[in-house]
């Protein structure tokens, strides 16, 4: 079940970094409305690092529909698998 607090709880923060360290946010309102989170710095990081792969993700993905509406050029599963098996073994993005 999510803690969640209001701000003036905060005079006591050692109530409310105990529910973070056993791993769950805080959420606090102000004036009865959400306005903060507190989480761990590994939370903040896993968040932080899924944010950047989604933006990563979705840049490549507007490049190909990019590449689709300039070229009639097209590639099977396995062309495209091959090629994202090759990547990976040499550590690389570039094609």
């Amino acid at each position: 079940m999510p803690c969640i607090k209001p701000v003036s709880d905060l005079r006591n923060y050692n109530e409310v970094l105990q529910y973070v360290a056993e791993g769950e946010p805080v959420y606090l309102t102000k004036n009865g409305r959400g306005a903060y989170a507190v989480l761990t710095i590994e939370d903040y990081e896993r968040l932080s690092y899924a944010f950047k792969d989604r933006q990563y993700i979705e840049k490549k993905l507007d490049e190909a529909d990019y590449q689709a509406k300039i070229t009639s050029k097209r590639y099977s599963h396995e062309e495209v698998f091959d090629t994202l098996r090759a990547k990976i073994r040499k550590g690389t993005d570039e094609i």
